[in-house]
């Protein structure tokens, strides 16, 4: 077995209840592992307390706050101002889960946009990357960064972030890097059917490039239909590292910079 490697969960929801009954052994098979810190993104108003809870609960669980497309009836404009308040007072890593979904049927596609533009706002007041969700709706969140984000490099001005769980065109990631944003590449990436994702990760620049388990979700190809947790971002690893022909120490150290310096986390 390959020895453990320095690696960042760039995406992880390890405050959901699928971790209440085993939250602290899921965290030491992750650190056994080498997964040293995780990100974890809020996907509505009133989760954001437990998942500051779980963050303080040990050394490198990093959070981020904001309103999941998908979670749209549970939001309300008064959780934009609420969240303002949590970003000035808590100081987190990033704004988000955010974005935009045109994949379930039944979720207003206006009231997804004025959330999203909201969270956009408010992330390049407070000078924070956004982690962004683009199901089916790629094309929408590319507008959306050009029109909110700015072209300016000085304070308050630009956006900057990741698009998580990529499953667009090399074309659209070409959009994305243009405008400074990373992709995020989990347990998708492992399974041979997804042909194009798998084309993409193996040609795209590196310094694009996040690693991510979404963990409970998207499990990778060997625990396929199983609860997905952290310590299986190694197998993502490995199968990043095997498409590009490339080491997995040098993937996986180019990846933890890479989020290091995205969501300014220590070194």
């Amino acid at each position: 077995m390959p020895a453990p490697v320095d690696l960042i969960d760039s995406h992880c929801h390890l405050d959901v209840p699928e971790f209440d009954r085993d939250r602290d052994e899921v965290i030491a098979r992750a650190r056994a592992a080498g997964v040293r810190a995780q990100v974890l993104p809020a996907v509505q108003a009133d989760t954001w307390p437990k998942l500051r809870e779980v963050c303080r609960s040990g050394p490198g669980l990093h959070p981020a706050y904001g309103l999941h497309p998908v979670y749209l009836d549970a939001h309300r404009p008064r959780h934009l101002d609420a969240l303002r308040d949590w970003l000035e007072r808590e100081r987190p890593v990033a704004v988000g889960e955010c974005g935009l979904d045109y994949y379930i049927e039944g979720l207003d596609h206006a009231a997804q946009q004025d959330y999203f533009d909201g969270q956009l706002r408010l992330a390049r007041e407070f000078e924070l990357p956004v982690i962004v969700h683009a199901r089916r709706a790629v094309d929408a969140v590319i507008a959306s960064l050009r029109r909110i984000g700015g072209t300016g490099s000085g304070p308050g001005q630009g956006l900057r972030g990741v698009v998580h769980s990529w499953s667009g065109s090399e074309e659209q990631a070409r959009q994305l890097w243009k405008l400074g944003f990373l992709l995020g590449i989990g347990g998708p990436v492992t399974y041979e059917r997804a042909r194009r994702l798998r084309r993409l990760v193996a040609e795209m620049p590196l310094e694009y490039l996040l690693l991510e388990t979404d963990a409970p979700d998207q499990p990778d190809a060997g625990i396929r239909g199983h609860r997905n947790e952290p310590a299986r971002l190694a197998c993502v690893l490995d199968a990043v590292a095997a498409l590009r022909g490339e080491s997995r120490e040098a993937i996986a150290r180019a990846t933890s910079d890479n989020a290091t310096r995205l969501f300014a986390l220590p070194a």
